[in-house]
């Protein structure tokens, strides 16, 4: 047996300048003979205690005598008084009533017994050269020496720190420890992947059993719809035959009823004398010959037979039956799964793409997987997500976050979790454009003050490039295509460009007081003016092709047909509701509807009566003004605002007229926005007035 204690430090000299030190670990060997001759031998007999003759005694002194020692010593040496000295310290002992075998039993030495039955002798590994010196083990070089062999000491891996020396009996004994310790856990790890088989086989045994139960129903729809197309069949022609029948049965009544009238006829003729009325009868009986021709013929006849190919049904069926049903199994390996985030803001739709491999490791190009999603808030909130199946061995997971922080995103394949499931995706506050598109100057790619925007349908954007005179044409990817330039844009004085239902541009020029209309290649197709328009800043058109033009000058909003003729005009200047102040953006809604932006988002029906304000700056010195506005196909209404040195986008539920989100940048900060559009990929496209560029940002 060995005990372990205080370590002492061992030290030779390897030079002056490399020192290695050794920790050596001191233990004490006991020697199996000597506890066994010390603790487990009878001191009298000198015999080894046993459970039968030498069964240990413990006496009243507390000595322990063997049971043979005993019974001997009261045989040759016991007292009248029934008592017994002790063989170890000569104190009297009582003899129980029931003898030396009644005494008690020495617990502590059977204890030993028991312990020392249950214990292997150790072997301590010796030199092969030196016999009495015990072979060392260094934990730290993995390595076994002899003490004398290495002069006190042994060559590691590296001599400049210190060593951990223990006897090589100790460290077998440790390893042995250690051996069986991770031999358990291979077990443990073994008999769970036992049981999770096991019980992957049981549900494949569910899923089968519960798959024949749904091709017999499947099939036996088809049976049951294929018999009672049978019965219809058979029903068709016991109708068809009863039909036949019926016309033949008639006319066998009819031939039967002329055979009785002929056989009335014919009675008693042969005692006819009158040559007269016989002659009578032949020349009735060959009319009714003649007559009777029609009956010869069936009237119906027996001809039924069933087709199955006079159409193409039967093909049809045939190609049905064929290829009806498919059982859609999967390799899809979960643990070997893994998943991506995407770029998550607050407020937009985040996107985590799952991918799957087989248990060799390769892609799956097909869906149908049964996959599990919960996507939880840093706080632990599941909030909701949708999976989207791309067919081609990947899944989205879709969630919109209300908060920025860490969420978690946990997926699970047949029940079982992914890699790296569940993945943290960190989900900012702000809004960054995804891209910045120009600079202040007039040449390529730059801008100067540029005010609107509109978008085509094949995406392309028109930027009303005030500054500059002109309008720049970019394609979706925010690259320069064109410059529309001509005397309807000089000035510097276009302060708001829209399209038409037609697909055709219309911008407003203040300076000017002109409408004009061109083409998206910038040919001109129309243009007017008015003797009531004084400042035409803003201007809108509706699904009738109405031209609406806000008129800051008079508070108004005018609204000509596209020649130009004034329809109607409607506005009162002031700030309470109903009233227009000074007009900054401008659109139209559903049925026509006019959306006005002042410091105020204000819906007005298309005659000009006021509806309802969508939003409205509550409080003291908090006063923002509007740049401008657009309603997409979904219902959102965005609108650039700036509010002190705090510029952003809001985005607006239309119907409900509730504020949803801001878009705000720190990375790229908005300086002075106006005029806006959006993109059918769910991106608003925002002209920046104060930095000269246009930004693309995602708002969906």
């Amino acid at each position: 047996m060995w005990c372990c204690r205080p370590a002492f430090q061992l030290h030779r000299g390897v030079g002056r300048e490399e020192v290695m030190s050794s920790t050596l670990v001191e233990t004490v060997s006991i020697n199996y003979e000597d506890f066994n001759e010390s603790f487990l031998t009878c001191g009298t007999c000198l015999c080894s205690f046993d459970g039968v003759e030498h069964t240990p005694k413990l006496l009243h002194c507390s000595h322990t005598v063997c049971l043979h020692c005993l019974t001997r010593i009261v045989a040759s040496h016991a007292r009248d008084d029934g008592t017994f000295r002790c063989p170890i310290c000569r104190e009297s002992i009582r003899i129980p009533s029931g003898g030396v075998a009644a005494l008690p039993p020495s617990f502590l030495v059977n204890q030993l017994l028991d312990l020392m039955s249950r214990q292997r002798r150790e072997v301590v590994p010796k030199c092969s050269t030196h016999a009495n010196q015990e072979l060392l083990f260094c934990e730290s070089c993995d390595l076994v020496f002899c003490m004398q062999c290495s002069n006190g000491s042994h060559q590691g891996s590296a001599a400049s720190y210190q060593h951990t020396v223990i006897p090589l009996s100790i460290a077998i004994k440790r390893m042995s420890e250690i051996l069986c310790y991770k031999a358990n856990e291979c077990y443990s790890k073994l008999n769970e992947a036992s049981d999770a088989v096991t019980s992957e086989m049981h549900q494949l045994d569910h899923a089968v059993d519960s798959t024949f139960e749904d091709v017999n129903r499947a099939f036996q729809a088809i049976i049951d719809t294929i018999e009672q197309r049978r019965e219809a069949v058979i029903n068709n022609v016991k109708k068809m035959r009863d039909e036949k029948k019926k016309v033949l049965q008639d006319q066998l009544n009819i031939i039967e009823g002329e055979r009785r009238k002929v056989q009335q006829e014919c009675e008693g003729l042969q005692y006819q004398v009158e040559v007269r009325n016989i002659t009578k009868k032949i020349a009735h009986l060959n009319t009714k010959i003649d007559s009777l021709s029609t009956l010869v013929e069936p009237r119906e006849n027996a001809f039924l037979k069933f087709e199955s190919h006079h159409n193409e049904a039967f093909d049809q069926i045939q190609a049905t039956i064929e290829d009806y049903g498919r059982i859609v199994s999967s390799k899809t390996f979960p643990s070997l799964c893994f998943m991506k985030a995407k770029k998550a803001m607050t407020h937009l739709r985040s996107e985590v793409v799952v991918h799957t491999v087989d248990y060799d490791g390769e892609s799956q190009s097909t869906g149908g997987d049964p996959v599990e999603a919960e996507v939880k808030t840093e706080g632990g909130d599941v909030i909701e997500s949708q999976i989207e199946d791309n067919e081609d061995g990947s899944y989205s997971v879709f969630f919109t976050p209300e908060q920025g922080g860490t969420h978690s995103v946990a997926v699970k394949i047949f029940g079982r979790s992914i890699k790296e499931s569940p993945l943290h995706v960190e989900v900012i506050d702000e809004h960054n454009p995804d891209i910045v598109y120009g600079s202040r100057g007039s040449g390529k790619d730059q801008f100067l003050q540029p005010v609107g925007i509109c978008i085509d349908d094949n995406e392309y954007m028109y930027v009303a490039d005030t500054g500059n005179s002109r309008i720049k044409v970019l394609s979706p990817q925010l690259k320069e295509v064109q410059h529309i330039v001509g005397d309807a844009l000089e000035g510097r004085s276009v302060t708001g460009i829209t399209r038409t239902p037609s697909s055709s541009l219309v911008f407003v020029n203040w300076r000017k007081k002109t409408i004009t209309e061109v083409t998206s290649s910038g040919q001109l197709l129309s243009q007017f003016t008015h003797e009531q328009l004084i400042e035409p800043t803003m201007l809108a058109v509706n699904n009738d092709g109405e031209i609406l033009v806000a008129d800051n000058a008079v508070n108004s909003i005018f609204v000509f047909l596209p020649g130009g003729k004034l329809v109607r005009k409607w506005g009162v200047k002031g700030n309470k509701p109903g009233q227009l102040g000074s007009i900054a953006a401008l659109c139209t809604g559903p049925d026509n509807e006019i959306v006005v932006a002042d410091s105020r988002i204000q819906v007005f029906s298309p005659e000009g009566q006021f509806s309802r304000t969508i939003f409205e700056t509550k409080g003291k010195g908090l006063k923002g003004t509007y740049g401008g506005l657009f309603l997409d196909p979904k219902g959102l209404l965005l609108a650039t605002r700036q509010e002190r040195n705090n510029s952003c986008i809001q985005v607006f539920d239309y119907t409900l007229g509730t504020l949803i989100f801001t878009i705000d940048s720190r990375e790229a900060k908005l300086k002075r926005p106006s005029g806006l559009a959006t993109t059918r990929d769910g991106h608003v496209v925002i002209v920046d007035l104060g930095n000269d560029c246009v930004k693309k940002f995602r708002y969906m």
